[in-house]
């Protein structure tokens, strides 16, 4: 059995972990910590928890969370840095849900988040958690970075054609949409019903925190060739992304469905459509399950790539524990077997 800690547990992502980790017949949850609800039963603060966890928040304590075999830090960016260091030292394994070490580079990361990072003697053993990408180093791993969710779905969209050299990776565009949830569980006027219903609009289109960590996973492949436009957007829902990627195909000859049917052949999450397919954010909310269709449009050379996520369970919770799993040699799916809710 592995003991678990959530560390900032009174968000979205922590919801999601404990209501995956409720069910989760390997893992027992010791501590979650919260500095504002300390002392506060869960199911007073996520009543659909209720009866399945007795637990109450507590405040951060490295005494109480060096007892555990793994801790999630489901916390703002700049948290988990400060306090990852002294537990790794204890041998506590580590799952990042933020992006204190998804970017390999610490003075990216300064750039985008605006301070020095905490622990840069980290940054390159920290291993960057899409099992599709790093399934073998996960599972060797003490610390993981658990990807964005935008780069999640970007990413596994456009995998299968540049590692195939399919598309020029000098011209990739990935239009990126997703629902209020990304923006975490805070009082914000923005992400108010009254101002985002009906509403839809682009942000961050000089540039988001998420693209060099998208540029980071492509350019193992691409090279430095690589020229990525992506710009996201917030749509009136709750959960999910929805990526509509579109590349420049090296031979139009290429047969999509078996190409990316066959590089994802072996992925419990990953669900390949045909091309000309529209998969839809509901047919993957509540589960750990990225869908994609490839689709040639036209005579026009380029590839439309459709990728949508739940931005809380495969882009985030889910994922996490998907990780988890792998390191500590658990069945990959135990506990990610929830099927999307409809409607």
């Amino acid at each position: 059995m592995v003991r678990v800690g959530i560390v900032g547990g009174t968000g979205y992502t922590g919801a999601e972990l404990l209501r995956i980790l409720a069910g989760h017949p390997e893992t027992s949850i010791s501590v979650i910590t919260s500095r504002t609800q300390a002392g506060t039963p869960v199911a007073d603060i996520f009543p659909h928890l209720r009866g399945r966890l007795g637990l109450s928040f507590t405040a951060p304590d490295e005494r109480a969370l060096a007892q555990c075999d793994l801790v999630f830090f489901a916390t703002p960016n700049g948290t988990a840095m400060t306090a990852v260091p002294g537990l790794l030292a204890q041998g506590v394994r580590v799952v990042d849900l933020a992006a204190d070490f998804r970017l390999k580079d610490p003075a990216v990361w300064e750039a985008w988040y605006g301070r020095p990072h905490a622990c840069p003697e980290l940054l390159s053993e920290a291993v960057y958690g899409l099992p599709e990408l790093n399934r073998a180093e996960v599972r060797a791993a003490r610390l993981v970075a658990n990807p964005g969710c935008y780069p999640t779905a970007v990413t596994l969209g456009l995998l299968p054609l540049l590692a195939a050299g399919a598309v020029d990776p000098s011209w990739l565009i990935a239009d990126a949409k997703s629902g209020v949830s990304g923006a975490g569980r805070k009082a914000s006027t923005a992400l108010l019903m009254a101002e985002v219903g009906e509403s839809f609009k682009a942000y961050s289109v000089k540039g988001h925190r998420h693209a060099p960590e998208i540029r980071q996973n492509l350019t193992r492949f691409a090279g430095p060739d690589l020229n990525l436009t992506f710009v996201p957007h917030l749509v009136p829902m709750i959960r999910g992304i929805e990526a509509t990627i579109y590349a420049r195909l090296t031979d139009v000859a290429i047969h999509l469905d078996d190409l990316f049917r066959d590089y994802y052949a072996d992925e419990p999450f990953v669900d390949v459509m045909a091309g000309g397919a529209h998969p839809d954010t509901r047919s993957v909310r509540g589960a750990n399950l990225c869908r994609i269709a490839a689709t040639l449009q036209g005579s026009s050379g380029v590839v439309v790539v459709q990728s949508v996520i739940d931005n809380l369970v495969k882009g985030a919770a889910g994922q996490a524990v998907q990780n988890m799993n792998l390191m500590f040699g658990i069945e990959e799916s135990v506990g990610l077997g929830a099927l999307p809710l409809l409607p």
